[in-house]
């Protein structure tokens, strides 16, 4: 008979991921968690707007979080999961085999995938080497420590104007580059203007940095624009290769296909969970994060309580 290694196999060890490890390891569940150790916000010093934690470093914050959880004997390791498949033939309340890219092989009876998004950013020199510092994307994140300094929003799609009108709250000195490509509507530049948002249409040559610091964007033909911290919108692209593989339904959103999930967290695959960003271009606020992982983790204890009755009372198929 093979051995039910685990209650559950979490894959990907950010926020959505340990917070879920968290309420299951508490339910006394056996967890393994298996951590990329590549978080999106590895990039930031700092995190904003997580009550208590306002200022810590995000891998502080993490680094913490894999702490508590060993006193509820959560496991996490370092690898990648390589596949998830159903087990044939497995024992009541074993369904599920991952794979990592070590070869090490493990068994669960529910999976949650927490494997969050990568974020590509526009094609424009120096943009990737200020991400995380001089380049943020999250008004609410980064937009108080931004407040009465120069912002530059480069337009990506259509939540350009969105961000630019935001950050108007938190500084007077707003420019909204369109690249030459995202020319704002006549309603939506009466908008901008009407707020004093100056709206630069001609295309991006280059950012510029002095040292680690960001200077200005430079404009094709020279002239540069100081700017003192560039807000801008990335694709969202979903680390979904697990769910994809698995055949699990998507909806489309922001552009990008997105694990559909119940309220609970579960996809349309029974005992494959989804948390976080790789569910919701939602959840990348650490908190929202948190909050789809614990709501995730109680979710799979209690289906794993029906099935433990449904063993139990000899009533499991």
């Amino acid at each position: 008979m093979q051995k039910n290694e685990w209650d559950v196999i979490i894959i990907g060890g950010g926020s959505a991921g340990l917070s879920a490890a968290f309420m299951l390891g508490r339910a006394r569940r056996r967890v393994l968690v298996i951590d990329g150790a590549q978080p999106r916000n590895r990039f930031a010093a700092h995190m904003h707007g997580v009550i208590g934690r306002d200022g810590t470093s995000p891998l502080e914050f993490l680094a913490e979080g894999r702490a508590e959880l060993e006193r509820y004997g959560v496991v996490v390791r370092t690898g990648l999961a390589n596949s998830v498949r159903p087990t044939p033939d497995a024992t009541p309340g074993t369904a599920f085999t991952v794979t990592t890219d070590d070869g090490s092989v493990s068994t669960a009876r529910r999976v949650l995938v927490a494997t969050g998004i990568r974020d590509d950013l526009p094609a424009i020199d120096g943009l990737t080497e200020q991400w995380g510092r001089g380049v943020v994307v999250c008004p609410y994140c980064d937009g108080w420590e931004s407040r009465d300094r120069s912002i530059g929003v480069i337009a990506n799609g259509d939540m350009g104007i969105h961000q630019a009108q935001m950050l108007r709250q938190w500084t007077a000195d707003v420019t909204y580059f369109t690249r030459g490509e995202f020319s704002p509507s006549d309603v939506d530049r009466r908008g901008l203007e009407a707020r004093g948002i100056h709206i630069e249409e001609r295309p991006i040559a280059r950012v510029v940095t002095e040292g680690d610091e960001l200077r200005a964007v430079e404009l094709v033909g020279g002239e540069q624009v100081a700017v003192e911290r560039i807000f801008t919108a990335p694709q969202f692209v979903p680390l979904d290769g697990v769910l994809a593989a698995l055949g699990a339904e998507t909806t489309t959103m922001l552009g990008a296909d997105w694990a559909t999930t119940d309220a609970t967290g579960q996809t349309s695959i029974p005992g494959i969970w989804a948390a976080g960003n790789v569910a919701s271009p939602a959840g990348g606020s650490v908190t929202v994060a948190m909050g789809s992982g614990t709501t995730a983790g109680a979710g799979i204890n209690a289906d794993l309580i029906t099935e433990d009755i449904a063993i139990a009372t000899g009533a499991h198929a």
